[in-house]
C-alpha cells in the first residue's frame, strides 16, 4: 500500500482524470453561464458567495430549484469556496437522519472550535420524506450550517413548510441555446478543457446544442465522448488539433435524450400545453406535445383520458362527434397499447385541435353545481314529482303533469324549474359549429316550455 501511495504521489502512477464538466466547472459566480437573474450585484446569491463574513440579510440557506444540468451544483461548491468554509455534500438518495445528524454535529464542532462554517450540499432533496427533512431544520434554524439543497421537483410539493420559509429559494432558468454554445467553446479552448487540442466547427457545435437540450452536463459530456472518438480514429501519429466531425458526434450520443419527468413538473407542464394547445387549436403544436410525451414514455391511456376531458370541456356541442371519438380512442389505446396506440392518439388529437370549440356545456354544469352549492333550488314542483305509489297523488305528486310526447312537436309547456330558478338560462350556445344552429332551436324551446312560467311570474 505504501508503495502504491508513494507512486501516485510521485506521478509515476496517473490517477484518473475528472470527467471534462467537473473540470470545467465554474470557479465563481462570474464564470457561470446563465441565471442572469439571479447574480445581479448584491443579490442574494452574490452576497451569500462573495461576503462570507455578512452572509445573507434574511435566510443563511437556499433551495435551488431548477432542471437538471443548469448549474445547481456549481453554485453549491462556489458558495463553499467562500473564505473559512468547509463543504460537505450529501445526496437524498443515499443519505439518511443519521447522515444529516452526524453533519450537524460535526458542524457545531468546527463552529465553536475553529470558527469554521460549513456548507451541506444536499442534491435531490425532494427524495428526503417528511422525517429526513425535519433533521435539517434545528441546523437551519440555528445556522450552524449552511444548507445549499438542490431539486428538480417544484419545492411548493416537495420540500416541507418548516424548511422552506427558513431558506431562500432560487429558482434556476433552463440554459438557452446561447449558453450551452459559450460552454462548449470554453471547454474547447480552456487548459482545464481541451486547451485547443481539437477543432469544433460550428456545425457539430450546434448538433451537441441541440442534443443537450439545455443541459450543460450533458452537452460536455457528449464533447468529451466525440473528442475522444475524434483522437481515436485519428490514430496516434495524428498531430493536433483534431476536428470533430459529424460521425463522431452521432457515435458519442445518436439522439437526444428528452427531459421528461412522469412524476413531476415536467408531467404537467407538458400535458398542459398539450391540452392548452387542442384548445387553441392549433394542431401542430398539440400533436409536437403528444410526441414528447410519447417518446418520454407516458401512459398512453392518461392521454387518453385527458382527450376525452378535452372533447367536453373545450368541444363540448359544437362538435358532438368529438367525445365518441376521444372515448373510441381511449378503448382502441387500452385494447393494442404502444407503439400502435400513438395512431389513435394522434387521429384524435388532430380530430380535436381541429374541431370548433365550445365550453358552454362546461360552463352550463359548473353554474348548476354553484347555485346547489349556494342553496338555490326549492321544492321539485307537484307536478313532476313520482306519483307511482299509493297516496302520491293524494299529495298532489304527478297531477297536472303533460307527457310531452301527446304535446305538439313532443315539447309541452310546462314549469321544470323549481320555483326560485324560474327562468335561469345555465346554457348558452355560443356560434361555433353545431351550436350555432343548436341557438335557435334552444331560443325556441325555451319558449314554448316557458309559457306558463311567465304566466306564474
Amino acid at each position: 500500500m505504501n508503495d502504491l501511495l508513494d507512486a501516485l504521489d510521485d506521478g509515476s502512477i496517473k490517477r484518473p482524470r475528472p470527467p471534462l464538466a467537473v473540470r470545467m466547472r465554474p470557479k465563481t459566480l462570474d464564470e457561470l453561464v446563465g441565471q442572469q437573474h439571479l447574480l445581479g450585484p448584491g443579490s442574494p446569491l452574490r452576497q451569500l458567495a462573495e461576503h462570507p463574513e455578512t452572509g445573507l440579510a434574511g435566510p443563511a440557506s437556499v433551495i435551488l430549484y431548477g432542471p437538471p444540468g443548469i448549474g445547481k451544483t456549481t453554485i453549491a461548491h462556489v458558495i463553499a469556496r467562500a473564505t473559512d468554509r468547509k463543504f460537505v455534500e450529501l445526496s437524498a438518495i443515499t443519505a439518511g437522519v443519521k447522515d444529516v445528524r452526524r453533519v450537524i454535529d460535526q458542524a457545531k464542532d468546527d463552529r465553536d472550535l475553529r470558527g469554521m462554517t460549513t456548507v451541506l450540499f444536499l442534491d435531490e432533496i425532494h427524495r428526503f420524506n417528511k422525517a429526513q427533512q425535519d433533521a435539517l431544520l434545528p441546523g437551519v434554524e440555528n445556522r450552524v450550517v449552511v444548507l445549499v439543497a438542490a431539486t428538480t421537483e417544484n419545492p411548493s410539493f416537495s420540500v416541507i413548510s418548516p424548511l422552506l420559509s427558513r431558506s431562500l429559494l432560487l429558482t434556476l432558468r433552463p440554459l438557452t441555446d446561447v449558453d450551452v454554445a459559450e460552454l462548449l467553446e470554453r471547454a474547447v479552448d480552456d487548459e482545464r478543457g481541451f486547451d485547443a487540442q481539437v477543432i469544433l466547427p460550428a456545425e457539430q457545435r450546434d448538433a451537441i446544442v441541440r442534443l443537450a437540450q439545455g443541459d450543460a452536463r450533458r452537452s460536455l459530456t457528449v464533447l468529451e465522448a466525440a473528442g475522444a472518438v475524434a483522437w481515436n480514429a485519428a490514430g496516434t501519429a495524428a498531430q493536433p488539433p483534431i476536428q470533430i466531425a459529424d460521425e463522431h458526434v452521432q457515435l458519442a450520443m445518436d439522439q437526444a435524450v428528452q427531459r421528461y419527468d412522469k412524476d413531476g413538473d415536467q408531467h404537467y407542464d407538458i400535458i398542459s400545453a398539450f391540452i392548452k394547445s387542442i384548445r387553441g387549436s392549433d394542431v401542430d403544436a398539440a400533436l409536437h406535445y403528444l410526441a414528447r410525451m410519447l417518446s418520454a414514455g407516458e401512459d398512453p391511456r392518461f392521454i387518453a383520458r385527458r382527450l376525452m376531458i378535452s372533447a367536453s370541456e373545450d368541444i363540448g356541442m359544437a362538435d358532438p362527434t368529438a367525445l365518441p371519438l376521444a372515448v373510441a380512442a381511449a378503448q382502441s389505446v387500452a385494447l393494442t397499447g404502444m407503439p400502435e396506440a400513438r395512431i389513435m392518439l394522434g387521429h384524435a388529437t388532430v380530430h380535436l385541435a381541429t374541431a370548433p370549440k365550445s365550453n358552454a356545456a362546461y360552463n352550463a354544469i359548473n353554474e348548476a353545481l354553484a347555485d346547489v352549492a349556494a342553496g338555490k333550488g326549492a321544492l321539485v314542483p307537484d307536478h313532476l314529482r313520482d306519483a307511482h305509489y299509493p297516496g302520491a297523488k293524494a299529495l298532489g305528486h304527478g297531477v297536472g303533469y303533460i307527457y310531452s310526447h301527446d304535446a305538439p312537436h313532443s315539447i309541452a309547456s310546462q314549469q321544470y324549474l323549481p320555483d326560485d330558478l324560474i327562468g335561469t338560462d345555465y346554457y348558452r350556445p355560443n356560434a361555433n359549429g353545431t351550436e350555432r344552429s343548436l341557438s335557435d332551436r334552444l331560443a325556441r324551446l325555451r319558449e314554448i316550455i316557458r309559457r306558463k312560467d311567465k304566466k306564474k311570474r
